[in-house]
Protein backbone atom coordinates (compact mmCIF):
# COMPACT_ATOMS: atom_id res chain seq x y z
CA UNK A 1 0.00 0.00 0.00
CA UNK A 2 1.48 3.34 -1.08
CA UNK A 3 0.16 6.22 0.97
CA UNK A 4 -0.90 9.24 -1.06
CA UNK A 5 -0.67 11.72 1.76
CA UNK A 6 -0.57 14.89 -0.30
CA UNK A 7 -3.69 13.99 -2.28
CA UNK A 8 -5.50 13.15 0.95
CA UNK A 9 -4.62 16.59 2.28
CA UNK A 10 -5.84 18.26 -0.91
CA UNK A 11 -9.21 16.51 -0.62
CA UNK A 12 -9.50 17.40 3.08
CA UNK A 13 -8.72 21.01 2.23
CA UNK A 14 -11.46 20.91 -0.40
CA UNK A 15 -13.96 19.58 2.15
CA UNK A 16 -13.22 22.51 4.45
CA UNK A 17 -13.29 25.08 1.67
CA UNK A 18 -16.26 24.07 -0.51
CA UNK A 19 -19.52 22.12 -0.28
CA UNK A 20 -18.43 19.94 -3.24
CA UNK A 21 -14.98 18.49 -3.94
CA UNK A 22 -14.34 16.80 -7.29
CA UNK A 23 -11.51 14.28 -7.74
CA UNK A 24 -10.82 14.02 -11.47
CA UNK A 25 -8.44 11.71 -13.29
CA UNK A 26 -8.18 8.73 -15.62
CA UNK A 27 -9.70 5.36 -14.85
CA UNK A 28 -7.71 3.03 -12.59
CA UNK A 29 -5.47 5.81 -11.21
CA UNK A 30 -6.63 5.16 -7.63
CA UNK A 31 -9.50 7.64 -7.20
CA UNK A 32 -11.81 5.10 -5.56
CA UNK A 33 -9.09 3.88 -3.18
CA UNK A 34 -8.39 7.47 -2.17
CA UNK A 35 -12.08 8.25 -1.71
CA UNK A 36 -12.64 5.13 0.39
CA UNK A 37 -9.77 6.13 2.66
CA UNK A 38 -11.36 9.58 3.10
CA UNK A 39 -14.70 7.86 3.64
CA UNK A 40 -13.20 5.66 6.35
CA UNK A 41 -11.73 8.65 8.13
CA UNK A 42 -14.86 10.80 7.78
CA UNK A 43 -17.41 7.96 8.20
CA UNK A 44 -18.89 8.96 4.85
CA UNK A 45 -21.84 7.53 2.94
CA UNK A 46 -20.60 5.98 -0.31
CA UNK A 47 -22.51 5.53 -3.58
CA UNK A 48 -21.01 3.82 -6.65
CA UNK A 49 -22.99 4.92 -9.69
CA UNK A 50 -21.85 1.83 -11.61
CA UNK A 51 -23.35 -0.47 -8.96
CA UNK A 52 -26.95 -1.52 -9.81
CA UNK A 53 -27.86 -1.54 -6.11
CA UNK A 54 -26.69 2.04 -5.62
CA UNK A 55 -28.40 3.08 -8.84
CA UNK A 56 -31.66 1.67 -7.44
CA UNK A 57 -31.12 3.50 -4.13
CA UNK A 58 -30.74 6.73 -6.09
CA UNK A 59 -34.07 6.37 -7.90
CA UNK A 60 -35.14 9.49 -5.99
CA UNK A 61 -31.77 11.25 -5.60
CA UNK A 62 -33.12 14.48 -4.11
CA UNK A 63 -34.83 12.61 -1.26
CA UNK A 64 -31.90 10.29 -0.55
CA UNK A 65 -29.03 12.77 -0.89
CA UNK A 66 -31.00 15.54 0.77
CA UNK A 67 -31.35 13.45 3.93
CA UNK A 68 -27.61 12.70 4.30
CA UNK A 69 -25.35 14.17 6.97
CA UNK A 70 -21.58 14.53 7.18
CA UNK A 71 -19.71 13.51 4.01
CA UNK A 72 -21.23 11.84 0.93
CA UNK A 73 -19.13 10.23 -1.83
CA UNK A 74 -20.51 9.80 -5.36
CA UNK A 75 -18.21 7.59 -7.44
CA UNK A 76 -18.33 7.62 -11.28
CA UNK A 77 -20.44 10.78 -11.31
CA UNK A 78 -20.16 10.96 -15.12
CA UNK A 79 -22.75 8.13 -15.25
CA UNK A 80 -25.34 10.56 -13.86
CA UNK A 81 -24.36 14.03 -15.09
CA UNK A 82 -27.79 15.39 -14.15
CA UNK A 83 -26.80 15.05 -10.50
CA UNK A 84 -24.55 18.11 -10.79
CA UNK A 85 -27.65 20.31 -11.00
CA UNK A 86 -29.07 18.69 -7.87
CA UNK A 87 -25.76 19.19 -6.07
CA UNK A 88 -26.06 22.90 -6.70
CA UNK A 89 -29.35 22.98 -4.81
CA UNK A 90 -27.99 20.83 -1.98
CA UNK A 91 -24.79 22.90 -1.76
CA UNK A 92 -26.76 26.11 -1.21
CA UNK A 93 -28.53 24.94 1.94
CA UNK A 94 -27.86 26.84 5.15
CA UNK A 95 -26.76 25.53 7.50
CA UNK A 96 -24.99 22.95 5.35
CA UNK A 97 -25.81 19.44 6.66
CA UNK A 98 -23.29 17.57 4.46
CA UNK A 99 -20.49 17.99 1.97
CA UNK A 100 -19.97 15.98 -1.20
CA UNK A 101 -17.00 14.29 -2.83
CA UNK A 102 -17.59 13.39 -6.48
CA UNK A 103 -15.27 11.19 -8.55
CA UNK A 104 -15.12 11.40 -12.32
CA UNK A 105 -13.04 10.03 -15.16
CA UNK A 106 -12.86 10.15 -18.95
CA UNK A 107 -15.46 12.88 -19.29
CA UNK A 108 -14.55 16.31 -20.67
CA UNK A 109 -18.21 17.33 -20.35
CA UNK A 110 -18.20 16.61 -16.60
CA UNK A 111 -15.65 19.28 -15.74
CA UNK A 112 -17.33 21.84 -17.98
CA UNK A 113 -20.81 21.11 -16.63
CA UNK A 114 -19.62 21.03 -13.03
CA UNK A 115 -17.73 24.29 -13.49
CA UNK A 116 -20.81 25.97 -14.92
CA UNK A 117 -23.47 24.65 -12.55
CA UNK A 118 -21.36 24.58 -9.38
CA UNK A 119 -19.35 27.77 -9.88
CA UNK A 120 -18.13 29.00 -6.52
CA UNK A 121 -19.26 25.79 -4.81
CA UNK A 122 -16.72 23.23 -6.04
CA UNK A 123 -13.04 22.51 -5.40
CA UNK A 124 -11.16 20.45 -8.01
CA UNK A 125 -8.42 17.94 -7.20
CA UNK A 126 -6.58 16.64 -10.26
CA UNK A 127 -5.27 13.12 -9.76
CA UNK A 128 -3.00 10.89 -11.78
CA UNK A 129 -1.06 7.72 -11.10
CA UNK A 130 1.77 7.35 -8.62
CA UNK A 131 4.48 10.03 -8.67
CA UNK A 132 8.17 9.69 -7.86
CA UNK A 133 7.58 11.52 -4.58
CA UNK A 134 5.09 8.82 -3.58
CA UNK A 135 7.05 5.71 -4.60
CA UNK A 136 10.56 6.92 -3.72
CA UNK A 137 13.63 7.77 -5.77
CA UNK A 138 14.82 4.15 -5.73
CA UNK A 139 11.80 3.19 -7.87
CA UNK A 140 12.48 5.75 -10.60
CA UNK A 141 13.18 3.37 -13.49
CA UNK A 142 10.28 1.09 -12.55
CA UNK A 143 7.91 4.07 -12.45
CA UNK A 144 9.26 5.38 -15.74
CA UNK A 145 8.89 2.04 -17.52
CA UNK A 146 5.55 0.92 -16.07
CA UNK A 147 3.88 4.28 -15.47
CA UNK A 148 1.94 5.38 -12.43
CA UNK A 149 -1.31 3.38 -12.68
CA UNK A 150 -1.28 1.35 -9.44
CA UNK A 151 -2.06 -2.11 -10.98
CA UNK A 152 0.68 -1.55 -13.57
CA UNK A 153 3.32 -0.24 -11.17
CA UNK A 154 2.61 -2.90 -8.54
CA UNK A 155 2.45 -5.86 -10.96
CA UNK A 156 4.61 -8.89 -10.15
CA UNK A 157 6.74 -8.48 -13.27
CA UNK A 158 7.15 -6.33 -16.38
CA UNK A 159 5.21 -8.76 -18.58
CA UNK A 160 2.14 -8.67 -16.31
CA UNK A 161 2.42 -4.89 -16.11
CA UNK A 162 2.53 -4.52 -19.90
CA UNK A 163 -0.43 -6.87 -20.38
CA UNK A 164 -2.46 -4.88 -17.85
CA UNK A 165 -1.75 -1.63 -19.71
CA UNK A 166 -2.69 -3.14 -23.06
CA UNK A 167 -5.97 -4.36 -21.52
CA UNK A 168 -6.60 -0.89 -20.12
CA UNK A 169 -6.17 0.65 -23.57
CA UNK A 170 -8.62 -1.84 -25.06
CA UNK A 171 -11.22 -1.42 -22.30
CA UNK A 172 -10.93 2.36 -22.45
CA UNK A 173 -11.52 2.46 -26.20
CA UNK A 174 -14.10 -0.31 -26.51
CA UNK A 175 -16.17 0.28 -23.37
CA UNK A 176 -15.52 3.57 -21.61
CA UNK A 177 -15.62 5.92 -24.59
CA UNK A 178 -18.85 4.48 -26.08
CA UNK A 179 -20.52 4.66 -22.65
CA UNK A 180 -19.76 8.38 -22.66
CA UNK A 181 -21.47 8.85 -26.00
CA UNK A 182 -18.35 8.77 -28.19
CA UNK A 183 -19.34 7.20 -31.52
CA UNK A 184 -15.86 6.98 -33.06
CA UNK A 185 -14.78 3.40 -33.93
CA UNK A 186 -12.39 2.04 -31.31
CA UNK A 187 -9.85 0.96 -33.95
CA UNK A 188 -9.70 4.49 -35.37
CA UNK A 189 -9.10 5.99 -31.92
CA UNK A 190 -6.44 3.39 -31.21
CA UNK A 191 -4.63 4.21 -34.47
CA UNK A 192 -4.80 7.90 -33.56
CA UNK A 193 -3.55 7.30 -30.00
CA UNK A 194 -0.68 5.13 -31.31
CA UNK A 195 0.21 7.83 -33.80
CA UNK A 196 0.32 10.37 -30.97
CA UNK A 197 2.69 8.04 -29.12
CA UNK A 198 5.06 8.18 -32.10
CA UNK A 199 4.73 12.01 -32.07
CA UNK A 200 5.17 12.18 -28.28
CA UNK A 201 6.86 15.44 -27.27
CA UNK A 202 6.43 17.04 -30.70
CA UNK A 203 4.53 20.11 -31.87
CA UNK A 204 0.93 19.29 -32.78
CA UNK A 205 0.41 19.13 -36.55
CA UNK A 206 -3.22 18.25 -37.14
CA UNK A 207 -2.93 18.35 -40.92
CA UNK A 208 -0.08 15.82 -41.00
CA UNK A 209 -1.74 13.43 -38.54
CA UNK A 210 -5.14 13.81 -40.16
CA UNK A 211 -3.71 13.03 -43.59
CA UNK A 212 -2.04 9.90 -42.22
CA UNK A 213 -5.38 8.77 -40.78
CA UNK A 214 -7.42 9.78 -43.81
CA UNK A 215 -9.43 12.42 -41.93
CA UNK A 216 -9.48 16.23 -41.88
CA UNK A 217 -7.37 18.25 -39.46
CA UNK A 218 -10.62 19.30 -37.75
CA UNK A 219 -11.48 15.64 -37.10
CA UNK A 220 -7.94 14.96 -35.84
CA UNK A 221 -8.34 17.89 -33.47
CA UNK A 222 -11.62 16.42 -32.21
CA UNK A 223 -9.87 13.12 -31.46
CA UNK A 224 -7.10 14.98 -29.63
CA UNK A 225 -9.58 16.88 -27.48
CA UNK A 226 -11.36 13.63 -26.58
CA UNK A 227 -8.18 11.95 -25.33
CA UNK A 228 -7.07 15.08 -23.48
CA UNK A 229 -10.47 15.33 -21.81
CA UNK A 230 -10.08 11.69 -20.76
CA UNK A 231 -6.78 12.53 -18.99
CA UNK A 232 -4.65 10.19 -21.11
CA UNK A 233 -3.04 12.80 -23.40
CA UNK A 234 -1.65 16.22 -22.50
CA UNK A 235 -1.41 19.38 -24.55
CA UNK A 236 1.39 21.57 -23.20
CA UNK A 237 0.51 25.08 -24.31
CA UNK A 238 3.05 27.45 -25.91
CA UNK A 239 4.17 30.68 -24.27
CA UNK A 240 4.18 33.66 -26.56
CA UNK A 241 4.38 37.39 -26.04
CA UNK A 242 5.60 40.32 -28.11
CA UNK A 243 9.29 39.41 -28.17
CA UNK A 244 9.94 40.56 -31.70
CA UNK A 245 10.51 36.94 -32.70
CA UNK A 246 8.41 34.41 -34.58
CA UNK A 247 7.41 31.87 -31.97
CA UNK A 248 5.59 28.54 -32.16
CA UNK A 249 1.90 28.90 -31.27
CA UNK A 250 0.76 25.26 -31.47
CA UNK A 251 0.82 22.98 -28.41
CA UNK A 252 3.18 20.11 -27.74
CA UNK A 253 1.47 16.73 -27.31
CA UNK A 254 2.40 14.03 -24.79
CA UNK A 255 0.93 10.70 -23.70
CA UNK A 256 0.54 11.54 -20.02
CA UNK A 257 1.44 8.18 -18.49
CA UNK A 258 4.86 6.83 -19.47
CA UNK A 259 3.65 3.25 -19.06
CA UNK A 260 0.81 3.76 -21.55
CA UNK A 261 3.25 5.41 -23.93
CA UNK A 262 5.52 2.37 -23.78
CA UNK A 263 2.60 -0.03 -24.24
CA UNK A 264 1.45 1.86 -27.35
CA UNK A 265 5.01 1.85 -28.71
CA UNK A 266 5.46 -1.87 -28.02
CA UNK A 267 8.23 -1.39 -25.42
CA UNK A 268 8.01 -4.39 -23.01
CA UNK A 269 10.95 -3.85 -20.65
CA UNK A 270 13.76 -1.50 -19.65
CA UNK A 271 16.43 -2.86 -22.04
CA UNK A 272 14.00 -2.31 -24.94
CA UNK A 273 13.33 1.23 -23.69
CA UNK A 274 17.06 1.97 -23.51
CA UNK A 275 17.45 1.05 -27.17
CA UNK A 276 14.31 2.71 -28.50
CA UNK A 277 14.41 5.85 -30.73
CA UNK A 278 11.84 7.55 -28.44
CA UNK A 279 14.02 7.14 -25.34
CA UNK A 280 14.78 10.86 -25.02
CA UNK A 281 11.19 11.91 -25.70
CA UNK A 282 9.93 9.36 -23.17
CA UNK A 283 12.28 10.73 -20.51
CA UNK A 284 11.19 14.29 -21.32
CA UNK A 285 7.50 13.46 -20.90
CA UNK A 286 8.13 11.48 -17.72
CA UNK A 287 10.07 14.35 -16.10
CA UNK A 288 7.53 16.97 -17.19
CA UNK A 289 4.69 14.94 -15.66
CA UNK A 290 6.59 14.73 -12.36
CA UNK A 291 6.99 18.52 -12.32
CA UNK A 292 3.39 19.22 -13.32
CA UNK A 293 2.12 16.89 -10.57
CA UNK A 294 2.97 19.69 -8.12
CA UNK A 295 3.45 22.79 -10.28
CA UNK A 296 0.03 22.44 -11.95
CA UNK A 297 -0.70 22.52 -15.66
CA UNK A 298 -2.33 25.96 -15.50
CA UNK A 299 1.01 27.58 -14.71
CA UNK A 300 3.14 25.66 -17.21
CA UNK A 301 4.17 26.30 -20.82
CA UNK A 302 6.84 25.43 -23.35
CA UNK A 303 8.55 27.98 -25.57
CA UNK A 304 10.03 27.69 -29.04
CA UNK A 305 10.94 30.05 -31.85
CA UNK A 306 11.04 29.35 -35.56
CA UNK A 307 14.80 29.93 -35.40
CA UNK A 308 14.96 26.78 -33.22
CA UNK A 309 15.55 28.27 -29.80
CA UNK A 310 13.38 26.43 -27.29
CA UNK A 311 12.65 25.64 -23.67
CA UNK A 312 11.01 22.36 -22.64
CA UNK A 313 9.05 23.82 -19.73
CA UNK A 314 8.46 27.21 -18.12
CA UNK A 315 6.62 27.39 -14.80
CA UNK A 316 5.14 30.59 -13.40
CA UNK A 317 5.38 30.82 -9.61
CA UNK A 318 5.46 33.74 -7.16
CA UNK A 319 5.31 36.18 -10.07
CA UNK A 320 8.54 34.81 -11.57
CA UNK A 321 9.50 32.58 -14.47
CA UNK A 322 11.42 29.37 -13.89
CA UNK A 323 12.78 27.22 -16.69
CA UNK A 324 13.36 23.48 -17.11
CA UNK A 325 15.29 21.64 -19.80
CA UNK A 326 15.11 17.84 -19.84
CA UNK A 327 18.13 15.94 -21.16
CA UNK A 328 18.79 12.21 -21.30
CA UNK A 329 22.56 12.62 -21.25
CA UNK A 330 25.39 11.68 -18.92
CA UNK A 331 26.71 15.24 -18.50
CA UNK A 332 24.63 17.97 -20.16
CA UNK A 333 26.30 21.25 -21.06
CA UNK A 334 24.91 24.72 -21.66
CA UNK A 335 23.53 25.26 -25.15
CA UNK A 336 22.95 28.42 -27.15
CA UNK A 337 19.22 27.74 -26.88
CA UNK A 338 19.43 27.86 -23.07
CA UNK A 339 21.19 31.23 -23.21
CA UNK A 340 18.55 32.65 -25.54
CA UNK A 341 15.71 31.34 -23.33
CA UNK A 342 17.30 32.86 -20.21
CA UNK A 343 17.60 36.25 -21.92
CA UNK A 344 14.35 36.41 -23.90
CA UNK A 345 12.08 34.96 -21.21
CA UNK A 346 13.87 36.67 -18.31
CA UNK A 347 14.01 33.43 -16.35
CA UNK A 348 14.78 33.59 -12.65
CA UNK A 349 16.60 30.29 -12.91
CA UNK A 350 16.95 27.34 -15.28
CA UNK A 351 17.32 23.72 -14.21
CA UNK A 352 18.54 20.99 -16.53
CA UNK A 353 17.04 17.69 -15.33
CA UNK A 354 19.08 14.62 -16.24
CA UNK A 355 19.19 10.92 -15.19
CA UNK A 356 22.48 11.16 -13.28
CA UNK A 357 22.94 11.15 -9.51
CA UNK A 358 25.03 14.28 -8.84
CA UNK A 359 23.97 17.86 -9.53
CA UNK A 360 26.40 20.58 -10.57
CA UNK A 361 26.27 24.30 -11.41
CA UNK A 362 26.52 25.17 -15.10
CA UNK A 363 26.33 28.95 -14.70
CA UNK A 364 25.21 31.52 -12.14
CA UNK A 365 21.56 30.88 -13.00
CA UNK A 366 21.71 27.47 -14.67
CA UNK A 367 22.07 24.22 -12.74
CA UNK A 368 22.12 20.56 -13.76
CA UNK A 369 20.12 18.44 -11.31
CA UNK A 370 19.10 14.77 -10.93
CA UNK A 371 15.40 14.00 -11.05
CA UNK A 372 15.58 13.11 -7.35
CA UNK A 373 16.25 16.76 -6.48
CA UNK A 374 12.90 18.00 -7.78
CA UNK A 375 11.65 18.19 -4.18
CA UNK A 376 14.29 20.85 -3.48
CA UNK A 377 13.28 22.75 -6.61
CA UNK A 378 9.66 22.56 -5.56
CA UNK A 379 10.54 24.30 -2.30
CA UNK A 380 12.46 26.96 -4.23
CA UNK A 381 9.41 27.72 -6.37
CA UNK A 382 7.14 27.79 -3.33
CA UNK A 383 9.32 30.38 -1.58
CA UNK A 384 10.40 32.27 -4.69
CA UNK A 385 14.10 31.76 -3.93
Amino acid sequence: MINRVELLEQVKYGLKRSPVTAILGPRQCGKTTLAREIGRQEKAAYFDLEDPNDQARLANPQLLLGSQRGVVILDEIQRRPELTMLLRVLADRSPLPCRFIVLGSASPDLMRQASDSLAGRIHFVDMGGFTLGEVGDGQRDRLWLRGGFPPSFLADNDEDSCQWRLSLVRTFLERDMPQLGVRIPAEMLRRFWTMLAHHHGQIWNGSEIGESLGVTHHTARKYLDLLCGAYVVRQLQPWFENLGKRVVKSPKVYVRDAGLLHALLGIPDFPALQGHPKLGASWEGFVIEQILSWAGERNAYFWATHSRAELDLMVLAKGRRWGFEVKYQDAPTITKSMRIAMQDLKLERLWVVYPGKIGYPMDDQIECVPLAELSRIREALATGH
